[in-house]
């Protein structure tokens, strides 16, 4: 039986647009932040997703791996959200959810791909 990164890279995928959209509509539309500017919380949250998004979506494999270090800051602070924010759960634990599937994803992916 051989493993395909094809699943891999989907869960990937997944990961990566669930936590894009969830840090977009956390901090625009669901909780927007009433200390800071909506536009610089959104720079410091999204933009470095957006780095290796072409590497990730062509399947280069240094890439995905980078998009899989990525992820571990997003789990860290999805950790710390979810502990620190008794009144609000749900949406660190999305955020913990997508940046592990994210991260198991690449990883995997990287490698089972063979490259």
């Amino acid at each position: 039986m051989t493993i395909k990164p094809l699943y891999f890279y989907i869960m990937a995928l997944i990961g990566f647009f669930g936590l894009f959209a969830l840090l977009m509509l956390w901090n625009t539309v669901l909780a927007p932040s009433s200390g800071f500017p909506v536009a610089l919380i959104l720079l410091v949250t999204v933009t470095p997703l957006l780095l290796p998004l072409r590497g990730l979506l062509s399947r280069n494999p240094r890439s995905c791996a980078w998009m899989g270090y990525l992820s571990l800051f997003y789990f860290i602070h999805g950790a710390i959200e979810t502990y620190a924010n008794t009144s609000q759960r749900l949406y660190p634990s999305l955020e913990l959810i997508f940046s592990l599937m994210l991260f198991f994803g690449t990883t995997l992916y990287v490698r089972f791909s063979g490259k």
